[in-house]
């Protein structure tokens, strides 16, 4: 089997943001020390999604997050690449046909950052602040914990967003502790909201790396640098959002952390306009990811009342 080198490179798909590329250039690293390879054994392709072209309308409305990554993983079954790089949380749990996703690297921050240039904390904020934010799950989240504030769509990478709180478009706004951190601007964010305040998206703070299934290649480089608690965490996480039937349409928190070899799994679902929220937790073992994820999932459905997403 033929390793990448500078004349048949591996190709790394990603989308053109500061935040894609630090996470192409992150997995880039992780392969050369992993497998003792140089820069030039690997290409950076960018990709433009519809997800980063379309910025004046809420995802739902242009058919949800799968719009972050239907070009890029067009473009790696048609062999334009060989891997892809995916910020977890923007992932649909179902997969293209002759697709698999089973790298995962270590998992960052996973919290939610608090970011104002006015004030300091989450309570500081006066009645009827305006706050943006693009996400329908903290939308639904600080509408259950702060009706009073007025919220605004606010789509766009983080520069595009911290520009908007400069523009005073909003008073503040909400991003992932995990993206900061890896942009090296950690330092923008007032403060981090701790979970047992704010849950977190499901797989949220994760790296995952596409592939083809056929690709021995691709599979024996990727084996090299996957974070096996990571990938335990995500199995309880991604079943638990599955069998919600997750989109951009459902407000839905979830997060799954190891303890004493065992995982331990909470979740949160909310109606769309934070006007109820229906909350629990499950325990299991580490074998049982999945089945842990769909059983919480299953409860926390039956609790909720017809019509709780909208849909439903």
């Amino acid at each position: 089997m033929q390793m990448p080198d500078a004349r048949s490179p591996l190709k790394i798909g990603t989308r053109g943001s500061p935040l894609a590329l630090a996470q192409a250039f992150e997995t880039r690293r992780r392969l050369m020390d992993a497998h003792g390879l140089s820069e030039d054994a690997f290409e950076i392709v960018i990709i433009k999604t519809t997800g980063d072209r379309v910025l004046d309308r809420p995802l739902k409305e242009i058919g949800g997050k799968g719009l972050f990554t239907k070009e890029i993983e067009e473009a790696l079954t048609a062999g334009g690449i060989d891997i892809a790089v995916h910020s977890m949380k923007d992932m649909p749990v179902a997969q293209p046909a002759g697709l698999r996703l089973d790298c995962y690297l270590p998992r960052e921050d996973v919290r939610d950052a608090f970011v104002s240039p006015q004030v300091a904390r989450l309570t500081d904020l006066p009645r009827g602040a305006v706050v943006g934010s693009s996400s329908l799950r903290r939308r639904a989240q600080l509408a259950h914990r702060r009706p009073d504030l007025r919220l605004v769509e606010f789509r766009g990478n983080v520069q595009t967003r911290l520009k908007k709180l400069d523009e005073g478009v909003a008073m503040a706004t909400f991003l992932a502790m995990a993206g900061l951190n890896r942009l090296g601007m950690a330092h923008v964010a007032q403060g981090a909201i701790e979970v047992a305040e704010m849950l977190p998206a499901v797989a949220q703070g994760a790296i995952g790396i596409e592939r083809r299934a056929a690709d021995a290649r691709a599979e024996l480089l990727l084996a090299g640098i996957h974070d096996p608690a990571t990938g335990h965490r995500l199995a309880a996480e991604r079943a638990y959002l599955a069998a919600l039937d997750g989109s951009c349409d459902t407000p839905i928190a979830g997060l799954a952390v190891l303890e004493e070899g065992a995982l331990y799994l909470r979740g949160e679902i909310l109606r769309p306009d934070g006007s109820e929220a229906i909350g629990g937790e499950a325990r299991g073992s580490i074998a049982d990811a999945a089945d842990l994820g769909t059983d919480l999932a299953r409860r926390l459905l039956a609790q909720a009342p017809a019509g709780f997403f909208g849909w439903r």
